[in-house]
């Protein structure tokens, strides 16, 4: 018998499938098919599966009945992924705390909200097509009002999401009894801001991960995958997270290679993962704002390749995107490739100008997203003279971004795509990676190595190292 583990990422477009030799530390093969939400995610699963399994028989020489899992895990982002809301005390406290606290966990967060809520604030909440709400606010001894009306809010309203609270412990108990008399399913975590200014988002990430493995997946329909696998263990993005983090710290036993970028570009959106601390690496900058988490995710829901196509097209122009385009090319109507796109979501490229104006996409893509994530200086004046504050991470040291996605995949020049979201001289206070090396992740293992470092954690950086391409 050959034991193989099997990872598996339902995701919102392909069902992509990696098998592993553990003993070999090899990756045996790797299948995707089309992910069927509409008609059973298990349908596309099991094409992949049959094709995974063939190509592995092939490989070793072996009967397909000498092929044993010995362990399936899973991460999903089909049926849109997780969606919630953040509420918080003052928007750029608690509130940015707590979706810093969402996106880390691998949630696209749709809206945030601060300060007592509303009526009209808790109808739009509640016709809202979320799956889970943060609700946070408060330093622990300090406010306790807010969140506790904010509670009250949410039974009233009858909003029948789960809840995580990760908000002032003061208000815990009166939490607690609220939410048990309505029967709302809830899950209490540590604050996410206990202090001023001092995050504490691992707890509430973690709180996050259990709803989404106790709830959402059997309210995504996706309970047959379950029973099938040793669970879905987490949101895709969290996967991705997990390895990025893994790779750059390391292990008990392997080295992380240090600081690095993760830029993964979608169908819907644009994902930036940073692990770094993102301190000041001029002199005379001082930080300003909310301290930023050390593993840091950003989601763009607006720029995205298929369904936020024409979405990306507004926010980076006709002109914007012509511009990027070889003389050949230019031609081409950005508007009119967009709403293409954007009616044909699985649609692929097949042909030389198809490719072309995807990649044109993928660098402002990268661009903007970039100019998100990263860090900016503001000038200040003081009796001393001119200063610096620094909003965000410093990231222009960064030696190391890593792109995945099926565009920077499939492309013949991946890294003029990643290039397109390195530091400008023209935008200086924008504090993007100046000089990085570029890593590709042809083979879609990212998902599958954070899924896999939760058993093996040392394979999981070594097979990264082993995998993922220079370019």
């Amino acid at each position: 018998m050959k034991k193989i583990y099997l990872t598996i990422d339902f995701g919102s477009t392909y069902t992509k499938l990696t098998a592993i030799d553990l003993e070999r530390e090899t990756i045996l093969g790797t299948s995707k098919a089309i992910t069927t939400v509409e008609t059973g995610i298990m349908l596309g699963f099991y094409e992949a599966f049959e094709t995974l399994k063939k190509d592995i028989s092939k490989k070793l020489n072996i009967e397909e009945s000498k092929i044993e899992f010995i362990k399936k895990t899973a991460c999903s982002s089909a049926a849109g992924g997780l969606k919630m809301i953040a509420i918080g005390l003052v928007p750029e406290l608690t509130t940015d705390a707590a979706k810093k606290a969402a996106l880390g966990a691998g949630a696209r967060v749709i809206k945030t909200y601060a300060f007592e809520l509303n009526s009209h604030e808790m109808e739009e909440i509640k016709n809202s097509n979320l799956d889970i709400i943060l609700l946070a606010g408060g330093t622990d001894g300090g406010n306790h009002e807010c969140i506790i009306h904010n509670a009250k809010m949410i039974v009233e309203h009858k909003i029948e999401v789960p809840i995580v609270v990760a908000g002032n412990k003061s208000a815990v108990d009166v939490i607690e009894k609220l939410f048990n008399e309505a029967g709302i399913y809830y899950k209490i975590s540590e604050n996410v801001m206990p202090i001023l200014n001092k995050l504490n988002v691992e707890p509430t990430r973690e709180a996050i991960r259990q709803v989404f493995m106790q709830k959402i997946v059997e309210a995504k329909g996706m309970g047959e995958a379950e029973e099938f696998t040793s669970g879905i263990l987490m949101p895709t993005p969290a996967a991705v997270l997990k390895a990025a983090e893994i790779l750059s710290v390391g292990s008990d036993v392997e080295d992380g290679i240090g600081d690095i970028l993760v830029v993964d570009i979608g169908g819907a959106t644009t994902d930036i993962h940073s692990i770094s601390k993102g301190l000041p690496t001029k002199p005379a900058v001082v930080l300003k704002g909310l301290e930023e988490p050390f593993v840091k995710r950003t989601v763009e829901g607006d720029l995205g390749m298929r369904y936020s196509s024409l979405a990306l097209l507004e926010a980076g122009t006709s002109k914007r995107i012509t511009s990027l385009l070889e003389d050949k090319y230019k031609h081409l109507n950005p508007k009119e490739m967009c709403e293409y796109r954007y009616n044909n979501i699985k649609m692929v490229p097949m042909t030389d100008e198809d490719l072309a104006f995807d990649e044109a996409m993928a660098k402002v893509a990268t661009d903007i997203a970039m100019e998100r994530h990263c860090g900016v200086l503001e000038v200040i004046y003081t009796p001393m003279g001119s200063m610096f504050s620094q909003l965000g991470k410093d990231l222009l040291e960064t030696p190391l971004i890593i792109g995945t996605g099926g565009v920077i995949v499939h492309s013949k020049n991946p890294n003029k795509i990643l290039e397109a979201g390195i530091f400008n001289p023209e935008k200086p206070i924008n504090l993007k990676p100046i000089k990085p090396k570029y890593w590709i992740d042809k083979t879609y293992i990212l998902s599958s190595m954070g899924l896999l470092a939760e058993d093996y954690p040392d394979l999981s950086i070594r097979l990264m190292k082993k995998y993922l391409l220079e370019v």
